[in-house]
């Protein structure tokens, strides 16, 4: 059997907590000027966990490229005490992508999909 045809075996796992390392990477490479989209597409982890990582880095996020509308009042805490983004969408007349982008600027941590 040539040396082509190895089997390499599964692939690694991918460690649960971004390793520093990969941080300070992620760190250089956003502060260049790549989104956050942009490291998503090249490194095995979510936007939420890459985000959440720049965050503890101590990075400042730059601005979203659309202006938000203003944060509704009650739209966080609603959140916060358990309403779904599309629940909140409907509710404040907003689109899914609005509701949760104003979350996101409002420093909320969103929670997984069907968790309360």
């Amino acid at each position: 059997m040539s040396d082509d045809h190895r089997d390499t075996g599964p692939p690694e796992p991918v460690p649960a907590e971004i390793p520093a390392e990969l941080v300070q990477v992620l760190v250089e490479h956003y502060t260049a000027g790549e989104t956050i989209e942009s490291l998503v597409a090249r490194h095995p982890y979510s936007y939420r966990k890459i985000r959440v990582a720049l965050l503890d880095a101590g990075v400042t996020l730059r601005p979203p490229r659309i202006p938000l509308p203003p944060t509704p009042p009650g739209l966080v805490n609603a959140y916060l005490d358990g309403r779904s983004i599309r629940q909140l969408a409907t509710t404040y007349g907003m689109s899914y992508n609005q509701t949760r982008n104003v979350l996101l600027a409002e420093g909320v941590e969103l929670r997984r999909r069907g968790q309360p």
